[in-house]
């Protein structure tokens, strides 16, 4: 019971971060693009301490959601959805072929050009604005299915932090990273003997965001290393993981969140915009996103059924996951991020959150109007 109530108390701050994402990305179009556009943008542009606040916030405050991640990706393995390897694998299925085409629509779009390091711009799924919408189904989709979505989404996330400490790696200084790795090893260790004081956590971990951050492998990455180096326990609510992952739910869904979205959503739209829509970078995203999720979600699960190296849950259908698939072409947060790591700052930045947002917006109206 214990399990379903954590269970509920995530899905519940996911579902509200959702909404609040539509209206921060619908109120920072706005105002970039009003009288107050030049005041605004140069907000988050202000210089602190050498570096903007947009940088602030997607590469410190983002650290601490995915740390979050990284106690979700931790509680479901121990106790959640993918402690059974049967019910594990069908979202884990579900979400290669949701990561593996979409890339591959972008990689075949853009092979060759400037724009192929976006092929991992279409392979996320935004579990807070998924979760969002598919609420919005109400009882006309089973509860098992948010479910499933919740771990195919947790498991993409896993899958996207992979991608982005392999491929979107700058120059990477040894020194730095084996600092890092080495104090993930003593935290690990800590772990490992039981010390439940989390200030013996939280402070070398900021050490070790520190040293990922000069290392060239993107910082985010020490949150979730962060995590799995903090111990689990029994995994009830009085375990340190638990009562962490608990503390973050509400500063993670309505504070960070929505500052990443509002700082990284100034877009201008020039009225030249759209016509870039048909650039093979933003065919691939778009395509990667709206197409591509849906048929890598439901074909691999297909293949998993019908090889019985996975298993439908009771009350899902094939038509659900199809469903569930289109939803899954949602990418706003990630897909984001991946843009800011994949190309340098210019026009091909903001045409792409466009192709993200444009995609995201008729796969949550397609993927809604299907469940």
């Amino acid at each position: 019971m214990r399990i379903t109530r954590l269970f509920k108390e995530f899905f519940k701050s996911e579902k509200a971060s959702g909404f609040i994402l539509v209206g921060c990305t619908a109120l920072s179009l706005l105002l970039t693009n009003s009288s107050l556009g030049s005041s605004y943008s140069s907000l988050w542009n202000t210089s602190i301490a050498g570096h903007s606040v947009t940088h602030w916030i997607n590469d410190g405050l983002m650290a601490i959601f995915f740390l979050l991640v990284g106690l979700e990706i931790e509680r479901e393995i121990y106790i959640g959805e993918l402690k059974d390897i049967k019910n594990a694998m069908l979202p884990v299925f579900a979400a290669l072929g949701g990561m593996l085409v979409p890339a591959l629509i972008h990689f075949l779009f853009n092979k060759g050009t400037s724009a192929q390091a976006g092929f991992g711009i279409p392979m996320a799924t935004d579990i807070a604005f998924a979760l969002g919408v598919l609420s919005m189904a109400g009882k006309r989709v089973p509860f098992a299915l948010k479910i499933f979505l919740t771990a195919l989404a947790i498991i993409d996330d896993l899958g996207a932090i992979l991608i982005i400490a392999i491929f979107y790696t700058s120059d990477l200084s040894w020194p730095n990273l084996l600092i890092a790795l080495g104090i993930f090893l003593v935290l690990s260790i800590m772990g490992r003997f039981k010390v439940y004081n989390l200030a013996l956590y939280i402070i070398p971990g900021i050490a070790m965001w520190y040293f990922m951050l000069q290392s060239g492998v993107h910082a985010t990455v020490s949150g979730v290393l962060l995590a799995f180096a903090i111990p689990f326990g029994k995994g009830d609510e009085k375990s340190l993981s638990s009562r962490l992952q608990h503390f973050l739910h509400k500063p993670v869904a309505f504070i960070i969140i929505p500052l990443f979205a509002l700082a990284n959503t100034c877009i201008i739209l020039e009225k030249d915009v759209f016509s870039h829509l048909t650039d093979s970078n933003s065919l691939g995203i778009m395509l990667g996103l709206f197409v591509g999720k849906p048929i890598g979600i439901f074909l691999l699960s297909w293949i998993a059924i019908k090889a019985k190296l996975g298993q439908l849950q009771t009350g899902i259908t094939l038509r659900h996951l199809l469903g569930a698939g289109m939803l899954g072409g949602i990418g706003f947060t990630m897909s984001i991020f991946i843009t800011l790591l994949a190309f340098p700052e210019g026009e091909i930045i903001s045409i792409s959150k466009i192709s993200i947002l444009l995609a995201s917006l008729a796969s949550a109206i397609v993927g809604l109007a299907f469940l």
